[in-house]
Formats: C-alpha cells, sequence, structure tokens
C-alpha cells in the first residue's frame, strides 16, 4: 500500500540536515587514565577543570545542544564505549575520579579518535553538519595538544570556536598559556571563562 504524500514528505524532512548555525560542545579526551609521564600536574588541574565541564554539559542539556565525546580509546580498539570508558577509569585513582565526573551519558555521542585530532580520521567531519553544528564550544585535555590540535582543525573547516580557559587543563602552565595565544590570536578563537562568557550568551552571539 503506498503511503499518503503527507507522510513521505514528513520523512524526507526528516532525513534533512538541519540548517547550520546551531552549537556543539566538543569534550576532548575527558575519560583520560592520567597515568602518564606530567599526569600528576595534569591531574589536579584536570579534576578542576572537570567540575566546569560538568556545569556546561549540564548548560547544554538546558539549552539543546548537543554533548560530543572526542576520546582516544587508549588502544581498546574492539570495545564498547562503557568498556573502554571502564578501562580508561581504572588506569589510576585520579581516572576514576574524573571519569565519575564526567562520564558520557546514553544520549551523548562518542567518538574515538586515533591522533591528537578530534577530526583525523573519524566521523566527526560528518557527525557535527548531519546535528546542524557550525559552531563550537571546545573543552577538555590537554590543552596544549589534543585540544590545541582539534581547535585548528575545526578552525580550517570554518567553525567559530570557544574554548573557555577555565575548562581545558594542561600539564605546563608556560604551554598552557602558549596554546591559548594560539587559540585567540592565530584561531580567532573566543576563550573567555564560563563565568564571563555563559553558553546562553554564546548561542545568542550567533
Amino acid at each position: 500500500m503506498t503511503e499518503p504524500r503527507e507522510k513521505l514528505a514528513v520523512r524526507a524532512a526528516r532525513r534533512q540536515k538541519p540548517p547550520p548555525g546551531r552549537t556543539g560542545l566538543l569534550l576532548v579526551d575527558v575519560i583520560n587514565p592520567l597515568d602518564f609521564e606530567g599526569a600528576e600536574a595534569l591531574a589536579a588541574r584536570a579534576l578542576a577543570a572537570a567540575e566546569v565541564i560538568r556545569r556546561l554539559r549540564d548548560a547544554a542539556d538546558r539549552a539543546g545542544v548537543p554533548v560530543v565525546y572526542v576520546n582516544d580509546n587508549y588502544g581498546f580498539w574492539t570495545s564498547e564505549r562503557e568498556r573502554i570508558v571502564e578501562e580508561i577509569r581504572s588506569a589510576s585513582p585520579a581516572a576514576d575520579d574524573l571519569a565519575a565526573i564526567l562520564a558520557p551519558r546514553a544520549g551523548d555521542y562518542f567518538v574515538i579518535k586515533p591522533q591528537v585530532s578530534g577530526f583525523y580520521a573519524t566521523n566527526l567531519p560528518v557527525l557535527l553538519p548531519q546535528l546542524g553544528v557550525s559552531r563550537l564550544i571546545l573543552a577538555g585535555f590537554a590543552l596544549d595538544s589534543c585540544v590545541l590540535f582539534t581547535a585548528a582543525d575545526a578552525h580550517m573547516r570554518d567553525y567559530d570556536l570557544w574554548t573557555p580557559r577555565d575548562a581545558v587543563a594542561g600539564a605546563h602552565d608556560a604551554r598552557a598559556a602558549w596554546a591559548l595565544e594560539i587559540l585567540e590570536s592565530s584561531l580567532g578563537a573566543e576563550t573567555a571563562t564560563t563565568d564571563d562568557l555563559s553558553l546562553e550568551a554564546w548561542i545568542e552571539r550567533a
């Protein structure tokens, strides 16, 4: 039996990508083992930033902003998301504390990345346009490597960027300051803290 034309039109509309301009919250390597060289210096900063990130994620939920985790899988290529999270959080007490704050929820997107950039060899370049996202809030660890490289790739793809300086962390203060300078001067990113710029105000800028 042929479906009515109205139903077919509704189905076609649902398959269409939403128009660009939507904000997405991109969480980079927030599920982190914190068991590598320099991790002790990063851990305290990461746990402080994690509380800010969770508040930002709560604001994203209220505003209908999609939350996308872009995470290294640390060698667990064949595992499901829940197994990856459990394996990583068991790596150290700090990792467990971090995951307790920021473990992905059922409705969050979870993208596995093989290199420092969240865009390299992942489905992120396909996922974000499907969600209508052309403006990104980047948060996570480590600021001077994975966050910075992901931001650079986002910039080359013409995404508007906000990287709240209180929602990122690095192991070295000097390198973190350098990364923030690159984000601002070369990538055109906003780096205001979440106290100085709310998610709602960022959305209104669109």
